[in-house]
């Protein structure tokens, strides 16, 4: 995607072949600032403190950050830890877990001395594999925006997003934006409602200021707007992202994402999920057996911004004693999405549906 009209990845190796340069996305969007990581506890932190954030773009850090590990001790008791404590950073993306067990299957049978080595190509295998595949995601979900523009010739097509699952999000091109960004390429007139996605507001931070970086007209909207707007015929498609997905079709999502689901069912609103297979865990059929994480108060009782002086600040909004709980995720039954959008097709939000498409899965 575009950062300042050059092309930019979220994750890179430095010209020194080995350390990892990241955007760190807390200073976004009053400050573009690459981090660099040159430790596992680096990367680990990273992941934990949001430096990164997003499925995809999570496992590709823990890739890394296996990488780096290995630098510093290539033993089997090493990477088993190194993996240990990866794992310990975030609980719900499942791609965290998936990219630590392509790191374990690509090393434990390389000689220990050729690990640093593997480990470095694993990663970048990874890396470039998820920019392929939502490449795929953006191609597969495009004619789902050229379908609504054909219901409303001779003006934009209205989509309303939530949280961040855009290029920021991953390698390069997002999920829920990949459809977006190459409807904007086609020509065709997209505008975006971006919910500000409390309480990190990473739909007011993160995806305002990419879409903005790629040229894309959008508008910021209250979390609470969404449903009113749809009442209004102001949306024509809901496209968000998904942390973890079951066999069975029901997401696991940023707080908010399952009543934008309800109040799009309600209006007669199309809600499609996008995602990499990566984030399809095959394992759980419930929705509701996804672990939750619990994130610190401060992220509900505090906001940061920036002062008509420059200045960033963090302020409480909250009484002191008011007792704080944070739910980062919440749960999107199969029934209220209208297809989940992969990189192999669009699927029924179901297990047959993801089947026809993942028959190995079957």
């Amino acid at each position: 995607m575009i950062v300042e009209g050059q092309a930019q990845r979220t994750i890179w190796v430095d010209r020194d072949g080995w350390s990892v340069n990241i955007i760190d996305q807390t200073r976004l969007p009053h400050r573009f600032e690459v981090v660099t990581l040159r430790t596992l506890e680096q990367a680990a932190h990273a992941i934990q403190a949001m430096l990164v954030r997003g499925a995809p773009l999570i496992g590709a850090t823990a890739a890394y950050g296996v990488c780096l590990a290995m630098r510093q001790d290539f033993g089997d008791a090493a990477l088993g830890n190194a993996c240990d404590r990866l794992l310990s950073t975030r609980p719900t993306a499942v791609n965290l877990r998936w990219a630590i067990d392509e790191m374990l299957a690509a090393l434990y049978t390389v000689p220990k001395a050729g690990r640093v080595e593997a480990a470095y190509a694993r990663a970048a295998e990874i890396a470039d594999a998820d920019v392929e595949t939502c490449r795929q995601i953006g191609v597969h979900g495009l004619p789902l925006i050229e379908q609504a523009a054909a219901v409303h010739p001779g003006r934009a097509v209205n989509i309303l997003t939530h949280c961040n699952a855009g290029w920021l999000a991953t390698v390069d091109w997002g999920t829920a934006t990949a459809p977006i960004y190459m409807a904007h390429e086609a020509g065709i007139p997209v505008h975006v409602w971006v919910d500000e996605t409390r309480p990190r507001n990473q739909g007011a931070s993160l995806t305002a200021w990419e879409l903005g970086q790629h040229g894309v007209p959008h508008t910021l909207i209250a979390d609470n707007a969404g449903g009113h707007l749809m009442q209004h015929g102001l949306v024509d498609l809901c496209i968000v992202g998904t942390d973890r997905t079951t066999a069975t079709g029901d997401v696991a999502n940023k707080i908010g994402t399952y009543l934008k689901a309800l109040a799009a069912t309600d209006n007669g609103v199309p809600f499609y999920v996008a995602l990499p297979s990566t984030t399809i865990d095959w394992r759980l059929e419930n929705g509701f057996d996804i672990p939750i994480e619990q994130r610190s108060g401060e992220e509900l009782s505090h906001v940061t911004g920036r002062t008509k002086w420059g200045e960033s600040v963090t302020v409480r909004i909250t009484p002191k004693e008011t007792p704080v709980r944070n739910d980062a995720f919440d749960v999107t039954p199969a029934r209220l999405v209208s297809g989940l959008i992969t990189e192999r097709g669009v699927a029924e939000a179901s297990r047959e549906g993801l089947v026809a498409l993942f028959p190995e899965h079957g």
